[in-house]
């Protein structure tokens, strides 16, 4: 008595983990998953920075607090000097987007070129950040700090709710005190982010010089490194509204 014999079709393999079906390589999908999660973390750090604010009966302005300019000590320049450094972060973004667009093409020297740059940027802005914290450390600001701050800094903010001076003498210190524990734990943060990147660069740029990306016949590292460098810049972005702005 003859058995039937059972035929199976050939189980097709439609993802080998290599590429996904989205032409998207594994280590971009994870750069995004990483970057997704990064964003919780500012995230959050902004919104419970923005709900004290919310409920407090004062705030210093920033136009009193980040009015001082390197070697021009006494004068009155609010907000020149963290504008530079924001002009620096953004064009050192600039600069990544070129080094990106030339490993497209294999240009070495291009990737070499605009990379250096990019590295140069992010050291400035993080020299820029070291003197802005020394500056107002040397003023009394750190981490848990009490600043009796003068009234005028806290005039802009009561001229809608008709607060007498005690008021504002009464809340003035504990505002300070919030603001500078969230400026600098999240503008440290972020400049933890910058010197990693900055780090990350410097790695991308010996690789490139030693030829690493030319053997490879990609220069991909280059993109995932330039979107982590974006990623900061777009922080930036926010946290400047946050803090210096509004």
């Amino acid at each position: 008595m003859s058995q039937a014999t059972a035929t199976t079709a050939p189980e097709t393999k439609l993802w080998g983990g290599g590429r996904s079906p989205f032409n998207v390589s594994y280590g971009k999908i994870m750069m995004w998953f990483f970057l997704l999660s990064d964003s919780f973390t500012f995230g959050a750090l902004l919104i419970s920075y923005g709900t004290t604010r919310f409920f407090s009966a004062a705030w210093p302005d920033a136009n009193q607090v980040f009015k001082s300019f390197p070697f021009l000590e006494g004068q009155n320049l609010p907000l020149l000097f963290v504008s530079l450094m924001t002009f620096i972060l953004i064009m050192s973004s600039v600069t990544m987007v070129l080094a990106v667009h030339a490993g497209h093409y294999g240009d070495k020297q291009g990737v070499i070129k605009w990379m250096l740059w990019t590295i140069v940027g992010g050291i400035c802005f993080l020299s820029c950040q070291a003197w802005e914290w020394t500056h107002l450390h040397s003023e009394g600001a750190w981490w848990g700090s009490f600043i009796n701050a003068p009234v005028e800094s806290f005039r802009h903010f009561f001229d809608h709710h008709k607060t007498t001076e005690a008021a504002l003498a009464a809340h003035g210190s504990q505002a300070t005190h919030d603001f500078y524990n969230y400026f600098f734990t999240i503008t440290g943060f972020h400049g933890a982010h910058v010197t990693s990147g900055v780090i990350f660069n410097i790695l991308i740029l010996i690789n490139t010089v030693n030829g690493t990306y030319e053997r490879r016949g990609h220069y991909e590292m280059v993109e995932k490194v330039g979107l982590y460098w974006h990623f900061v810049d777009l922080v930036w972005v926010f946290v400047f509204t946050c803090f210096y702005l509004l």
